[in-house]
């Protein structure tokens, strides 16, 4: 039985993400499926500086639950500071969450959201426990 504990988000990682032209629809304003592509270039930026870190060939990290909650319209040009924070590793799965905030404007939130992310093996195409150097980043165990 899993306990409803209190979640403790660790900040662990910040990408800086332009605001492309492409990224706007008809209305002028950033189109809400690409906020998804701005949290996932977070994701991957921070498991590409981990990667020397985790040792688990033909394995990674799939997302099986996402979402985003939209605060304040975002307009080209601009930078983007997108903040990653973890929480709640379990066997094979942690939370993930992102806080989405213009470089030239960083007291306003203009998104928040997160994703379930859950570690497989590939080959196998199933779950498998979370790597030993993963799981220490993510309990906090070792200096980021």
């Amino acid at each position: 039985m899993r306990l409803n504990l209190p979640e403790q988000r660790k900040l662990v990682f910040e990408s800086v993400v332009p605001i492309r032209w492409g990224d706007m629809d008809a209305y002028g304003h950033v189109n809400n499926t690409v906020y998804f592509r701005y949290m996932e270039i977070a994701r991957i930026d921070w498991l590409d500086s981990i990667a020397a870190r985790i040792d688990a060939p033909g394995q990674g990290i799939v997302v099986v639950n996402a979402f985003c909650n939209f605060h304040a319209q975002l307009h080209y040009p601009g930078d983007l500071s997108v903040r990653m924070s973890v929480a709640n590793p379990g066997r094979s799965s942690f939370e993930t969450y992102y806080e989405i905030v213009r470089r030239d404007d960083p007291a306003t939130l203009y998104a928040s959201g997160g994703a379930k992310t859950v570690w497989i093996d590939h080959a196998q195409r199933r779950s498998a426990p979370l790597p030993v150097a993963l799981r220490a980043l993510l309990d906090g165990d070792v200096a980021d």
